[in-house]
């Protein structure tokens, strides 16, 4: 459903329940009954017209627009079989993960090598698995809940263990905009409930900052990691110098 469509059906949701009648809207715009339906079941309202509507409602066009983004049903996350399509098709992975980290679909044709036929079926794809909408001009708009997340070890977070974070961490990480720290201590279960709130707060912050990067051009972006890891943990070749087992539970 386009964006002009599931507008007038938010206004036509608004107007049921305020109880207001198309005859009372073509009081408003001064037209007949059998034109205001004509104007509803072609979404062919003029912004004039459409102000109208919105203050026989009480409400600005940004209110309206505010309704219809809270009933388009985003996605949250894929079904195992959705993931396992992305992991099978490395372009099609590329795809998603760059239209979600907000590329045009431009840039990707520009940057990587895939032809725009082939770009188009794969927007075709993602927008059947309700990851985007395809929009005409090769458009696209994200259909991804702002809690959306990989199936908990489904096929997508197992590809990123097995492939992703090995090829991470085969680096030094002495290079310019590289980092790593690893630190252990013997801590509380309050400590490390601490360390874990810490973590959630800088993985948000990075998201903030992901988010505030969109508006600078792509030239002056760059493809950014950042993992962090915290467990109770013991390496195996110490643990295994132990007299016996260690018989505490930490939750």
């Amino acid at each position: 459903m386009s964006q002009t469509r599931t507008l007038i059906e938010t206004l036509k949701q608004e107007l049921r329940k305020q109880r207001i009648t198309y005859r009372d809207v073509s009081q408003a715009l001064d037209l007949s009954e059998t034109s205001v339906k004509r104007l509803f079941a072609d979404a062919a309202f003029s912004v004039r017209r459409l102000e109208k509507v919105c203050e026989l409602l009480h409400l600005e066009i940004s209110d309206l627009v505010h309704l219809m983004q809270k009933t388009i049903e985003l996605t949250t996350e894929l079904s195992r079989e959705q993931e396992e399509e992305l992991v099978s098709d490395v372009k099609l992975l590329l795809v998603a993960l760059l239209l979600m980290n907000k590329l045009q679909f431009s840039d990707i044709l520009e940057t990587y090598q895939i032809s725009e036929p082939e770009g188009i079926r794969l927007l075709a794809r993602l927008d059947r698995m309700k990851i985007i909408e395809l929009l005409p001009g090769n458009r696209v708009k994200l259909m991804i809940a702002p809690n959306f997340r990989w199936l908990p070890g489904g096929p997508i977070q197992k590809f990123f263990e097995t492939k992703v974070q090995l090829e991470f961490l085969k680096s030094s990480f002495n290079d310019p905009g590289e980092f790593r720290v690893f630190v252990s201590g013997m801590i509380s279960r309050e400590a490390n409930a601490e360390i874990v709130r810490k973590m959630q707060h800088l993985a948000q912050e990075m998201h903030v900052l992901n988010v505030e990067s969109e508006s600078i051009p792509l030239e002056q972006r760059f493809g950014t990691s950042l993992m962090m890891a915290i467990r109770p943990w013991e390496i195996n070749v110490f643990s295994e110098l132990r007299r016996s087992s260690d018989q505490r539970v930490f939750g």
